[in-house]
């Protein structure tokens, strides 16, 4: 056992847990760690520019990855500017592990200079944190923090960490095992349970599969595909969900819910049988609640027993890993069902409803997104910001594969998209890396264009430039009498901040010049800012007004 101090036990514990990426920014109460970390080479660290984008490019990596995202910052305004992208890891139920250095500990509580309570403020939106007051306690508290996030429902975890703790110095000691023993997830599913889901299967005659993002946590996707195809099911995905079920696939029916499509929502209403998988019936998919699928009984399989009837009412819960439980209920199901006439009235809703946008000579978003999904063979991870360009880009690029969906769900956070594509690319540098963003939402964090250039991370940026904040305006003109209350952009030139930052900028402002642009970019070595100037008033279809029941859709293009 060598003798460190705090902060080089914390490092070596963060290389005993296999991380290989921390994204972060230094100041003055986390210095003795950025000191530890000055000599340490098997651990690659980003610098980005502010503190919002550590966090959202940690949570982009592990989206990526399945690998818990770690991110550090200082004390006060440092921690607090982490805030935001811990909030978001905790909606989207991503496992991250946030450090933050802290005033040292007998100033705790005296308003010290940079001090901020960060374990009340982080304590609503994470999944547990806690505060090193004695560096005795340090290894096994990062032990702690990596299980927690990334066991049962992942989810962010705090180290607030205390300059004095990161200067004492004491005998290194690895804790090998992890036991708590008020957290103890559970993995099977209870076998009566999962048989009882099977005979409802085999008797239904409309049944369907909702699959959330819990699917993509358990890397059950294998499962969930075998399940429907033998059994012939019916899929639809929340937004987290995406990429859980091949988007291609002739049973699969897309996202649902608020913007979903059109046949996906019909046909949750007119189900008989729901079978709920990693997903928590929140209100964007639901609609209005006393109206949520009338003719179904639920059966919903989730890790998170909180989760089991808080939104909607099911009839058959089952709690424990997707993975687990969907290789039992496999083996459960003696007959498949005859669900022929359902999927032949849902193929009368594809045709009746299909997604659909004017055919001309506009340069319009969805032609945008279809041609990179056209090049890039539908295998790219796209990112996205947050607004019209994030539900665009759900409808009209098919989602094939797991962990390829880098998006902001639960939280909505303007600004997610480009340092959070960063992460992903670095966790997953063989990829081609998209960031969809709209020209509002790609402003909030746009310094880090910095650091994917110093890094030499080549993140291709699509911003569907429509001179609004999109989706702000279009519930403006649908409900507000087209009274655009400041929602109108004035923007930068892109193509000039582009090549200041760096990176090679391109301004495409016709159809008929998207193809070459998309394939210039995927040619460029480099970070690319594509400005696509589209029509200003295009707007997301369908879509389901606040309130209203999911089968009463507005519909037609803009």
């Amino acid at each position: 056992m060598a003798t460190m101090n705090g902060a080089q036990i914390l490092i070596e514990c963060l290389r005993r847990e296999g991380v290989e990426v921390i994204f972060g920014y230094p100041g003055g109460q986390i210095l003795q760690t950025f000191d530890a970390l000055y000599d340490v080479k098997d651990i690659k660290f980003i610098l980005t520019r502010h503190e919002q984008g550590a966090a959202h490019a940690a949570d982009g990596y592990a989206r990526a990855t399945g690998k818990v995202g770690v991110c550090i910052s200082t004390s006060g305004p440092g921690a607090t500017n982490l805030v935001t992208g811990i909030a978001n890891a905790f909606m989207d139920s991503i496992p991250l592990v946030a450090i933050t250095g802290q005033v040292r500990t007998y100033l705790i509580g005296n308003d010290a200079f940079q001090e901020s309570d960060v374990t009340g403020i982080t304590r609503p939106i994470t999944k547990h944190n806690f505060l090193v007051k004695d560096i005795k306690d340090l290894a096994r508290t990062v032990r702690e923090a990596f299980y927690i996030a990334s066991t049962g429902r992942p989810g962010p975890v705090v180290i607030d960490f205390p300059s004095d703790v990161q200067n004492a110095k004491m005998e290194f000691e690895w804790p090998e095992s992890v036991f708590l023993r008020s957290y103890q997830p559970r993995f099977e599913g209870h076998p009566g349970q999962i048989k009882k889901a099977a005979r409802m299967i085999e008797k239904a005659s409309r049944p369907i599969l909702y699959i959330g993002g819990g699917i993509i946590s358990s890397n059950a996707s294998e499962e969930l595909k075998v399940l429907a195809e033998k059994n012939l099911l019916p899929v639809t995905t929340t937004f987290m969900g995406l990429g859980a079920f091949p988007g291609a696939h002739p049973l699969c029916l897309g996202m649902l819910g608020m913007h979903g499509t059109a046949y996906a929502n019909h046909a949750i209403m007119e189900s008989d049988l729901i079978i709920a998988i990693g997903a928590r019936f929140d209100d964007r998919v639901t609609g209005r609640i006393d109206a949520f699928a009338p003719h179904a009984r639920i059966v919903h399989i989730d890790i998170d027993p909180t989760s089991i009837s808080k939104n909607i009412r099911v009839d058959v819960p089952i709690v424990g890993d997707a993975k687990e439980i969907l290789r039992d209920l496999i083996g459960y199901i003696r007959k498949k069902p005859d669900t022929a006439a359902w999927r032949a009235q849902i193929d009368k809703w594809r045709k009746q409803f299909p997604l659909a946008y004017k055919q001309d000579d506009v340069l319009r978003p969805q032609f945008v997104i279809e041609k990179i999904q056209e090049l890039t063979k539908g295998d790219a991870i796209i990112a996205t910001e947050v607004g019209q360009n994030q539900m665009w880009a759900c409808l009209f690029y098919q989602h094939a594969h797991p962990r390829t969906w880098i998006s902001s769900g639960g939280l909505g956070t303007m600004g997610f998209g480009l340092p959070a594509a960063i992460g992903a690319q670095l966790g997953r540098p063989e990829k081609v890396v998209f960031d969809i963003a709209g020209d509002g939402s790609i402003q909030m964090n746009i310094q880090e264009l910095a650091t994917a250039v110093q890094n030499k991370l080549p993140v291709k940026i699509a911003i569907l430039n429509n001179g609004y904040l999109g989706m702000v305006r279009q519930w403006q003109e649908l409900f507000y009498n087209k009274r655009y209350s400041h929602t109108p952009m004035q923007n930068p030139d892109f193509v000039k901040l582009a090549e200041a930052y760096g990176a090679k900028g391109m301004r495409i402002t016709k159809k008929e010049d998207v193809v070459a642009a998309i394939k210039e970019a995927l040619a460029t070595p480099n970070v690319v800012v594509m400005d696509f100037v589209i029509e200003p008033e295009e707007n997301v279809f369908p879509m389901v007004p606040a309130g209203e029941a999911l089968n009463r859709m507005l519909g037609g293009m803009a």
